[in-house]
């Protein structure tokens, strides 16, 4: 189940980001990244076994290449070859939720607007001046959704703002016909998704190539 869930996680992430979509490789995903200054590529791994994080690494020249896989940090240091390092503040949460309609009211003072392009939706949120609040967005996979880049702006937090933004995408989403949320998250961004029925179903360890 964890494996479906990281292969999920990984079509829709590139999707959302808008990058080419995954190669299939022997241990797992390539994703080329575009406009990053800080990845070139990712390698997902729905399988963290040592055989295939060693091969993995080992087929990596290109530095600021990372590599994401649901593991523990501490189980995976040592099968990682010179030049790879665990990205420790980057390690995250794979998170899925079963769908509900909550049919979510905007906070007082704020506006909400809801778009798709393709098989990306974007929800914004802007308050009564017109700047952006806050804002997220979700890829599209048939019965499933990836959601991605929800952020609050530092000045409209504590407000109910990301939480809205969450409940305007799982109402869409079901809307469309999907049944199914996946997410990579923060340690921050858990803490919210996990009030909003959210369950963490593996950590996901980070690592990155810097020779």
């Amino acid at each position: 189940m964890v494996a479906d869930m990281v292969r999920t996680w990984a079509a829709g992430w590139a999707e959302s980001r808008r990058t080419p979509p995954p190669v299939k490789k022997p241990w797992g995903f390539y994703i080329e990244v575009a406009d990053n200054p800080d990845e070139v590529a990712r390698h997902v791994l729905p399988d963290a076994e040592e055989p295939l994080v060693r091969s993995a690494a080992a087929s990596v020249t290109v530095p600021r290449t990372w590599m994401k896989m649901p593991a523990e940090p501490e189980e995976i240091e040592s099968w990682l070859p010179q030049g790879w390092v665990v990205a420790w503040e980057e390690t995250g949460h794979l998170m899925a939720v079963d769908l509900m309609a909550t049919y979510p009211v905007a906070p007082q003072g704020y506006t909400a607007t809801v778009e798709t392009i393709g098989a990306v939706t974007y929800a914004r949120v802007v308050d009564a001046a017109g700047e952006l609040a806050a804002k997220g967005q979700m890829a599209a996979l048939g019965q499933a959704v990836v959601v991605d880049r929800v952020v609050t702006e530092e000045a409209h937090r504590r407000r109910g703002l990301g939480d809205f933004v969450m409940r305007t995408l799982a109402d869409h989403a079901l809307e469309e016909g999907a049944v199914l949320g996946v997410l990579g998250a923060t340690d921050a961004g858990r803490a919210l998704y996990e009030t909003l029925g959210w369950k963490k179903h593996t950590t996901l360890a980070e690592c990155i190539y810097r020779p």
